[in-house]
């Protein structure tokens, strides 16, 4: 058809020269894209169901998480290893999503400062996660991570727990009620060294 005759409204030049009418069309543009990828995510089984043997996160690693999450340390590390054999030969099996179906939020990413952390969990012991987070350079001399000598000296903080456990509850993660009533005793008197230890243990540990 001849530029003539086209419609008035959908020319290139009336598109190209309308910066609103541009900015509509580039929103609905990735909209639909946006729907078209995202939305078929929400029907397969590969990215909605746990992996077998994959079990939520105890009381004290809850509390770990979010002392993770507080300190920012998603910001130097990932917790997405991508299927790729530079990756897998360092970190282990790639990620999978039925891994992450309890997590909110998860943490996938590919900003790495530090290495990778999915397949962290087991790798090192309680003891050498002591050291490391208290100095990084006492085990990695190389190490440019910050020191956090103060989890060390903070308690978890065990109260909020029964209401965080319940809040997850309800976003599918399948705690029993006695679990949820249990969560803060099991919590109370331990650092948040201890909870950050016991979080980064369990990473990585349902897919062998």
């Amino acid at each position: 058809m001849a530029q003539g005759n086209a419609p008035k409204g959908f020319t290139h030049e009336r598109i190209e020269t309308n910066n609103f009418l541009m900015i509509i069309l580039i929103v609905l543009v990735i909209a639909v894209g946006g729907l078209v990828e995202i939305v078929p995510l929400f029907f397969q089984k590969s990215t909605t169901q746990p992996v077998e043997g994959l079990k939520p996160y105890t009381a004290l690693q809850v509390a770990g998480r979010d002392v993770y999450v507080r300190e920012g340390c998603y910001n130097c590390h990932s917790q997405m290893i991508r299927p790729f054999q530079a990756e897998t030969l360092r970190y282990g099996q790639f990620s999978l999503a039925g891994e992450y179906v309890y997590d909110r939020p998860f943490q996938w990413g590919s900003k790495r400062t530090g290495p990778d952390l999915h397949r962290v969990g087991g790798r090192y012991s309680d003891e050498w996660h002591r050291t490391h987070l208290n100095n990084p350079r006492d085990v990695v001399p190389e190490s440019n991570m910050p020191a956090y000598p103060w989890l060390e000296k903070r308690a978890a903080d065990h109260a909020v727990l029964p209401a965080k456990m319940a809040a997850l509850r309800t976003l599918g993660a399948p705690y029993s009620d006695d679990e949820i009533a249990k969560s803060s005793d099991e919590v109370k008197g331990k650092t948040e060294l201890d909870a950050v230890i016991a979080y980064l243990q369990v990473l990585g540990t349902a897919v062998k």
